[in-house]
């Protein structure tokens, strides 16, 4: 696993309709809820990016790679590849992936123990998602890291 440098981070729950948003920093070990990006073209989705790029001038991005529970890939596992390089090759910043595999059962548990529900609780699980990779990040580190020259494994 890759250890994650100091830094403020934005990390990335990637779905095709929306994408959970998730700003930490790794010195302090915390991660928090930020947004969730929707909009109809992905052009759109990453305007929306950048402005957040812009805002909190993140030093590298993490991106949750979602798999089947026994670890093989698929087609979102695909497409999250697909938006962590075009992350990369936008703002030039490195991209760390990290297996996302509980991340939206943690961010429903978290929810329900806040009394989260229904429309209030949907309007904000792809971002408290994002925070779940996040904070996996910070205490495991990333399965892959891509910076546009090389992918380690």
């Amino acid at each position: 696993m890759l250890k994650a440098p100091a830094g403020t981070t934005l990390a990335f729950d990637f779905g095709e309709v929306r994408i959970g948003v998730a700003q930490g920093d790794a010195e302090v070990g915390l991660s928090h809820p930020l947004t969730t990006v929707t909009g109809g073209s992905n052009e759109a989705k990453f305007e929306a990016v950048a402005k957040l790029v812009d805002e909190w001038q993140p030093v590298q991005f993490v991106v949750g790679l979602p798999v089947h529970a026994d670890g093989t890939e698929h087609e979102l596992t695909r497409l999250s590849r697909k938006f962590g390089r075009r992350l990369q090759g936008r703002f030039k910043l490195p991209v760390y992936w990290v297996d996302e595999r509980m991340s939206s059962l943690y961010a429903e548990s978290l929810l329900a123990e806040a009394q989260v529900f229904g429309r209030k609780q949907k309007a904000v699980l792809d971002q408290v998602a994002a925070q779940a990779i996040l904070q996996g990040f910070f205490e495991g580190g990333a399965v892959e890291y891509f910076n546009g020259r090389e992918e380690k494994k």
